[in-house]
């Protein structure tokens, strides 16, 4: 069992929690629990069809898996795991996955095909275009945002899309720096595209994402339409803690070396888990606290 909860990366759902952005954002998450029981099925309706992509990229790659240092003990590379059942597998988690996103709301379900559809052609050959395979990674995290959005009915700001899109590119782009190591320091290239990268350009380009999405999110937090709308000019607070992660985002990758899986930074990083709690706690009290206290 474990080998197929690695098949499916259940760890790696946690990036499908951008679809609870929009909701969260909106001040409405305590108010609006039909809402919230729309989303948390498209969290796991889009972390299904998420598992098939897995698979099927993990079934491209296999011969290229067995030379990487980590993801040489696969399923699939490790041969603990036949493709033919993989296969088999990918084909339920669509089915499935499609067949109730039609009955939830037809428009996620075409955000749904269209990540489906991209990360498909990504896994044919866009991943090994550099820029264009850590823009696609990005354009899928707007893609959960966006079917946050249909799926709880909720205004979602230009502020979270842009956001969301430069924190993909950085992450990314860590990523990536990590393959480059391996290179530097094995001479196996893990993958086509980095031929179009070096440390120089992903460090660089790292700094500038970096200070981008601090900037705009400031921004955001002390323009008038979040103001008017949340009645707080306090939101600024919580770019604090922004600021922090960024910083210790910036440590793991060029001081540490780790920034190789992103998922396994969050989920086993204290220092970032505590700095995404204090933004939570501190947002929640901010927003809610703010709307219970003028409700009453």
């Amino acid at each position: 069992m474990i080998q197929y909860f690695k098949l499916l990366r259940v760890s790696h759902w946690v990036k499908n929690l951008f679809l609870f952005l929009p909701l969260f954002f909106s001040g409405k998450i305590m108010d609006e629990m039909e809402a919230l029981g729309h989303v948390v099925i498209a969290f796991l309706l889009f972390s299904l069809t998420a598992s098939s992509v897995y698979i099927i990229n993990d079934i491209k790659d296999v011969n290229h898996d067995k030379l990487h240092p980590e993801k040489k003990n696969r399923p699939f590379a490790s041969g603990r795991i036949s493709n033919a059942t993989g296969i088999v597998i990918a084909i339920i988690l669509l089915l499935g996955s499609f067949l109730s996103a039609y009955f939830l709301n037809i428009y996620f379900t075409i955000v749904l095909g269209i990540y489906f559809l991209m990360n498909i052609v990504y896994s044919l050959g866009l991943k090994h275009v550099a820029i264009i395979d850590i823009s696609i990674i990005a354009f899928g995290f707007l893609l959960r945002v966006l079917a946050g959005g249909l799926v709880a009915n909720v205004y979602i700001s230009h502020w979270i899309m842009l956001m969301t899109f430069l924190l993909a590119l950085f992450i990314g782009l860590a990523k990536r720096r990590d393959d480059v190591i391996i290179f530097i320091e094995s001479g196996q290239r893990m993958r086509k595209s980095l031929d179009g990268y070096n440390l120089e350009f992903i460090n660089a380009s790292m700094v500038i994402m970096a200070a981008v999405v601090i900037v705009s999110y400031i921004m955001y937090t002390i323009s008038e339409d979040p103001i008017q709308r949340f009645r707080t000019r306090y939101l600024y607070i919580t770019s604090l803690f922004v600021i922090i992660g960024i910083m210790r985002y910036l440590q793991i990758t060029f001081v540490l070396n780790k920034s190789g899986n992103p998922t396994r930074v969050l989920l086993n990083d204290r220092f970032i888990q505590l700095t995404l709690i204090g933004w939570i706690l501190t947002f929640f009290m901010i927003i809610y606290i703010n709307h219970l206290y003028r409700a009453g």
